[in-house]
């Protein structure tokens, strides 16, 4: 099994989670984080003061799938969340040695 962890841009959200349904992907985790990478956030107006926001507003969506369906995870998250633009994000696939659900004791795939 694979753990993948997405940060995109909040508007995309829903274009993903769409796109996922739609292979089979039948949970996620959502996040609302801030971050910045190449970006180094902006500058804004307030009140007549200039200020630096550092950390720009993300999503970030955790998904755990069987070992067979993460390239195609990755493939759609980047395809669908892409705008051309700097900032729209990063993909992280990371193994699973182990999934356990709670109120049935269902262990590995089976658990996801």
């Amino acid at each position: 099994m694979k753990k993948i962890e997405c940060i995109i841009k909040p508007f995309k959200l829903e274009d993903v989670k769409e796109a996922l349904n739609s292979i089979g992907v039948q949970g996620m985790t959502v996040s609302e984080v801030k971050g910045f990478g190449r970006q180094k956030g902006h500058t804004e107006l307030y009140r007549g003061s200039e200020y630096t926001v550092d950390f720009l507003p993300k999503i970030k969506i955790e998904i755990v799938v069987a070992d067979d369906l993460a390239d195609k995870v990755v493939e759609i998250v980047q395809k669908t969340a892409n705008t051309g633009k700097i900032g729209d994000g990063k993909i992280f696939v990371f193994p699973v040695e182990e999934v356990i659900r709670i109120r049935t004791g269902e262990k590995g795939e089976k658990a996801v």
